[in-house]
């Protein structure tokens, strides 16, 4: 019995000397952060944290899948921003323009074939949905900042839109 301890004892320091010399100068654990990128790619996650008593470990990823999903839908939201300004020439300084109250999607009715909400030339009351806004998965129901007639329509149906854009003019 008196053997197996020194041998244990030995695999223990053997491990330990393993361990340090996995270890870098800066005393940062190398296998730990393999361990964590293995896990990265097979959960497919973008970036993991780990924060102990003694170590804050931060192990990220460049997802090049992003970035190429990214690419594809510059030059298709450069063309409505493009657009934009002549737009924004017709209406922006009107007293009477409405402006978005957030950046996101416009919808002009309330689903696809759905009759829009309001169309040139139509009264509106203070408070009536004039159009939907998706912003992240969430549809929001933009009312009237006042009542009278709608006379623009500044903007496309599934247009995107910024924060301050004008959408339409109520005279």
């Amino acid at each position: 019995m008196a053997s197996k301890t020194p041998a244990a004892t030995t695999k223990s320091a053997s491990k330990q000397e393993s361990k340090k010399s996995e270890m870098s100068k800066s005393g940062v654990d190398q296998e730990l952060i393999r361990q964590l990128a293995a896990l990265l790619t097979e959960t497919d996650l973008s970036e993991i944290e780990i924060e102990t008593e003694s170590l804050r470990l931060r192990v990220a990823r460049q997802m090049t899948t992003a970035v190429t999903h990214v690419a594809a839908h510059a030059p298709a939201a450069a063309a409505p921003a493009a657009a934009a300004p002549a737009a924004a020439d017709s209406g922006a300084s009107h007293p009477g323009a409405v402006t978005s109250p957030m950046v996101g999607t416009a919808y002009l009715a309330p689903e696809p074939g759905a009759p829009v909400f309001v169309q040139p030339g139509s009264s509106v009351t203070e408070g009536q949905t004039i159009l939907i806004i998706e912003a992240m998965k969430t549809m929001n129901h933009i009312p009237a900042p006042r009542s009278g007639r709608l006379t623009k329509v500044l903007v496309d149906d599934g247009q995107p839109v910024e924060f301050g854009e004008p959408l339409f003019v109520i005279e």
